[in-house]
């Protein structure tokens, strides 16, 4: 009897695939130097066969599955491999109930409220999921769906807008915050556009030219330079430049290069006229120290994310981060050089950074704007599908590169059965996505 669906902790059925099994003992292997994939394999298969003997026509639970892992190790005369994986298992379980304790009243510090309206609209307009997703382009109703979630968007970044206005004699700074690729720009153009119908304008301060000497940069656990981490900026500029500018002085910036990693100083000159709103658009905005030099009733905090909630095949929703990686991989091709591939192996510490940096300060922000498309998904596949059957390949016997070879597998399972959308001029100039595929009629 074939194994063809387990059931998970929550009690959903979930289709089985050996491969998790096999990257789950590779990971326990690869822990304690070991690096022969095939052995994990070979056990995968081992594994399987006995849950077929063991079960029948019962589908087995993920725990149950856990065990015979277990069992199959020793048995085998992996000792050591089976003393890993069950520290791997504790700790997989460890983290589990700390997000349940996170997750009492909000999601990621995401409320609950926002979430289930993202879900209404979604169904109302039949995109939430990759069957629905098939029906409306399968109808030609794509332009339609085009034109709904580009209102949507626009309205909350009026809203946004709007929000400022109603706090304009005390707002000197706005933060617009968010994860990587969460579409910060566009969002930020299109709340002031809100802002200048009312005699209003923001001056930016571009955070990115604060970037350290590439060769100054922390460095990640693969001696990779880690642009994602807060210690990367100059902080205490930062705060002796915003000082300055609030206090009415003209200041020069930096200025980063990113194709040869050098900071110059002294370079851009910035000073605020009396209706300007100094604009901070970073992806550590909320981080404390970005900005302690100015009061907290003279901030106004805007967080973007992707907040889709697009459920796959396999009945699980398709996750934020994966969403905002697939963004990234375009964004990164043509703006910083980076292969999608590289993309997929940086996307590690983008992540946990993000958790360390972001996530626990997104629960202070004033108005929260959800950037996700659902017919962007689509239009995101046809211009990277091909890219992860190969980082899969490049990736799966990489010990130190299986978080990668998990997150291409696990976005390759969710798009396959979508079909791709090839006609990129359905996209308005204006849209969020053209900050990532290009041809914006904003200047970014």
């Amino acid at each position: 009897m074939r194994i063809e669906q387990i059931i998970k902790r929550n009690g959903t059925r979930v289709p089985y695939t050996r491969d998790r099994i096999a990257t789950a003992i590779f990971k326990a292997a690869s822990s304690i130097g070991g690096t022969d994939r095939d052995e994990s394999e070979r056990l995968a298969v081992i594994v399987e066969a006995r849950m077929a003997q063991m079960y029948g026509k019962e589908l087995p639970t993920v725990e149950d599955v856990q065990d015979l892992v277990e069992t199959v190790l020793l048995e085998e005369g992996h000792i050591n491999t089976s003393r890993a994986y069950i520290t791997y298992r504790n700790r997989r379980a460890q983290r589990r109930e700390s997000r349940a304790d996170m997750a009492s009243s909000t999601f990621n510090n995401i409320p609950y409220k926002k979430i289930y309206d993202v879900l209404r609209w979604n169904l109302d307009h039949g995109c939430e999921s990759v069957e629905g997703l098939n029906r409306i382009m399968t109808a030609g109703k794509m332009p339609e769906l085009v034109a709904s979630c580009e209102k949507r968007y626009l309205g909350e970044c009026r809203a946004a807008g709007e929000n400022v206005l109603a706090r304009i004699g005390d707002v000197r700074v706005i933060i617009v915050a968010g994860p990587s690729s969460s579409g910060k720009t566009t969002t930020t153009i299109k709340m002031m556009e809100t802002l200048q119908k009312e005699g209003y304008s923001l001056k930016a301060i571009n955070i990115d030219h604060y970037f350290f000497n590439l060769e100054d940069h922390p460095k990640d656990e693969f001696g990779d330079y880690d642009y994602e981490t807060p210690q990367a900026l100059d902080l205490e500029l930062i705060n002796q430049h915003l000082g300055q500018l609030l206090a009415g002085e003209t200041i020069r910036t930096p200025n980063y290069d990113f194709h040869t990693g050098r900071c110059t100083l002294n370079v851009h000159e910035l000073s605020l006229a009396p209706n300007e709103i100094l604009l901070i658009d970073s992806l550590h905005g909320l981080y404390t120290d970005m900005t302690r030099s100015v009061a907290d009733k003279n901030k106004f905090r805007l967080y973007i994310e992707t907040l889709g909630q697009l459920r796959g095949t396999s009945g699980e929703f398709m996750r934020w981060a994966d969403h905002r990686l697939m963004r990234r991989m375009i964004r990164d091709s043509w703006h910083r050089s980076h292969k999608p591939e590289e993309t997929i192996t940086h996307w590690h510490y983008v992540r946990k950074s993000e958790l360390q940096h972001i996530i626990p300060y997104n629960a202070t922000v004033d108005f929260l704007v959800n950037s996700a498309m659902p017919y962007e998904i689509p239009i995101l596949k046809n211009k990277l599908f091909k890219y992860f059957p190969a980082a899969m390949e490049q990736f799966k016997n990489l010990p130190h590169r299986q978080d990668a070879y998990i997150r291409a597998r696990r976005v390759f399972d969710l798009l396959d059965p979508l079909n791709e959308w090839t006609d990129d001029s359905i996209v308005p100039g204006k849209s969020l996505l053209r900050e990532f595929i290009g041809g914006s009629e904003y200047k970014y």
